[in-house]
C-alpha cells in the first residue's frame, strides 16, 4: 500500500506552477538520512530534474535537455543520453559559489564537459563501466560503447537478433552491470524484424543473461530497468506497474511491490530503492495497457529494501507526465546543474587549480573573474 500523499493541488483554483509535486513527509527525511539528492530524466518535458531535501520540504531544479532518457552517475560525473548525443557533466564545486544567476546558493554545480554525437539512435539505459560509457542502443537492438571515434561501437546483441540494423527489432531497453560490464538485459520481445516486438508487447518481454545469451525469463509484461542489487537482478514490468526480483536459476521471479503507473527507472542507495513511474497516455502505442483502467501518474516510490515495504512516495501534478530514469547523487544536498540551452555554461571555466567565470563581454585585456579552489 502506498502511504497517503498530501491533497492534490489541482483541486485549488489557481493555476499550478510548472513541475508542481506533492510527497509524503518521509521523502525529505529519507533523502536527508541518506545524505543524497536524486536526479531524474523526463523526455516528455525535455528536462533533467534534481530533487534535494530541504528540511520538511524538497528543493527542485529542472534544466533543459533534448529528450533526455538514460542517466549514469559515477563519482562527480553525470551522463545524460539525449535525442542526438550523450552529454557528460562534471561537478565543479569551485564554480558553485559564484554561479552568476544565484551566487552563494549551490554547494555543487554540474557543468557540461563533453558531448558525444551519436545521432538519433534511441539510446535508453546508460552506465559508466569498464572503458567508459555503455549504452543500450534500442534502434540497433544492441548494447554499445560510446567513444569519440564513431557514433557508437556495437558490443553485443541478443542471440535472437541476426544483425545490427536500425530497425528496433526487439526493443532492447535496459541493462544491469557487474564489475563494469553488462550481465543482464531486458527487451520487449524475442523478435528479429523491424519493430516486430509491438504485436506481443504485453507478454513477450524477456530478461537475457548477456555473457551466455540465455533467456532466463520470458513472458514478461514490458520489462525495463534491470539492476543488480545484492547479487540479484531486479527489474520493473512496466505494463502492470510491478517491481520484481528474479531467480535466474529457477527461471522465476517475485513481485516486490506495485506502483501507480508505468514502472520504469530504478536506483538503489543504502537500504532504499527508488522506483520511477509514468502516466500512460491513452492515445499512445501503450494506451491499451492494463494500467489505463486504474489511477496512474508520474512520480517516484521509495521502497525499504530489507522489508519490501513502501516507505514514501512523490507525485507530479503538472508538467511531468513521463519519467524515464532516476539515479542517486550521494553526499550532495544542494546541487546545481547547467543545461546546454543557456549561454551560462559557456562561461563556466574549470581547471585543476580552480574555477573561473568568464564575463559576458570579456575585455581582451582583463582576465576572467576567478573563484578560489
Amino acid at each position: 500500500m502506498l502511504p497517503p500523499i498530501p491533497k492534490d493541488p489541482s483541486d485549488m483554483k489557481q493555476a499550478l506552477a510548472p513541475f508542481t509535486c506533492t510527497f509524503t513527509r518521509e521523502v525529505p527525511d529519507i533523502l536527508a538520512l541518506l545524505d543524497c539528492s536524486l536526479v531524474l530524466s523526463t523526455y516528455q518535458a525535455g528536462k533533467v530534474i534534481l530533487l534535494s531535501p530541504n528540511g520538511e520540504s524538497l528543493t527542485q531544479l529542472a534544466r533543459n535537455f533534448k529528450k533526455p532518457m538514460g542517466l549514469a552517475v559515477e563519482g562527480p560525473r553525470i551522463a545524460v543520453a539525449t535525442q542526438y548525443e550523450v552529454v557528460v557533466l562534471e561537478n565543479a564545486p569551485s564554480l558553485a559559489g559564484g554561479y552568476p544567476n544565484k551566487p552563494g546558493h549551490y554547494e555543487s554545480l554540474f557543468v557540461p564537459r563533453a558531448s558525444y554525437y551519436t545521432g538519433e539512435v534511441d539510446l535508453h539505459d546508460l552506465a559508466f563501466g569498464k572503458g567508459g560509457l555503455w549504452a543500450v542502443n534500442t534502434l540497433f537492438s544492441s548494447i554499445c560503447r560510446i567513444d569519440d571515434r564513431y557514433s557508437f561501437r556495437p558490443v553485443w546483441r541478443p542471440p535472437f537478433v541476426s544483425a545490427y540494423a536500425p530497425e528496433d527489432r526487439c526493443h532492447l531497453n535496459g541493462m544491469a552491470l557487474v564489475d563494469g560490464e553488462p550481465v543482464y538485459a531486458t527487451a520487449l520481445g524475442q523478435t528479429d524484424t523491424r519493430k516486430g516486438w509491438r504485436e506481443g508487447r504485453l507478454s513477450g518481454g524477456v530478461l537475457v543473461h548477456v555473457p551466455t545469451g540465455e533467456v532466463v525469463l520470458e513472458g514478461l509484461a514490458m520489462p525495463h530497468s534491470p539492476r543488480m542489487i545484492d547479487g540479484k537482478p531486479y527489474f520493473t514490468t512496466s505494463a502492470d506497474g510491478a517491481l520484481c526480483v528474479a531467480d535466474p536459476e529457477a527461471g522465476a521471479y517475485e513481485v516486490v511491490t506495485r506502483v501507480p503507473g508505468f514502472a520504469r527507472g530504478l536506483a538503489r542507495y543504502g537500504d532504499y530503492l527508488f522506483v520511477a513511474h509514468s502516466r500512460i497516455r491513452k492515445k499512445h502505442l501503450f494506451g491499451d495497457l492494463p494500467l489505463t483502467d486504474k489511477e496512474h501518474y508520474a512520480g517516484i516510490v521509495l521502497v525499504h529494501l530489507p522489508s519490501g515495504r513502501v516507505a514514501g512516495a512523490l507525485r507530479y501534478h503538472a508538467s511531468c507526465e513521463e519519467i524515464y530514469d532516476v539515479q542517486v547523487l550521494p553526499g550532495i544536498r544542494r546541487p546545481g546543474i547547467l543545461g546546454l540551452e543557456s549561454d551560462v555554461h559557456r562561461r563556466a571555466l574549470s581547471t585543476p587549480h580552480g574555477g573561473y567565470w568568464a564575463r559576458e563581454k570579456e575585455d581582451a585585456l582583463d582576465p576572467p573573474a576567478r573563484r578560489p579552489a
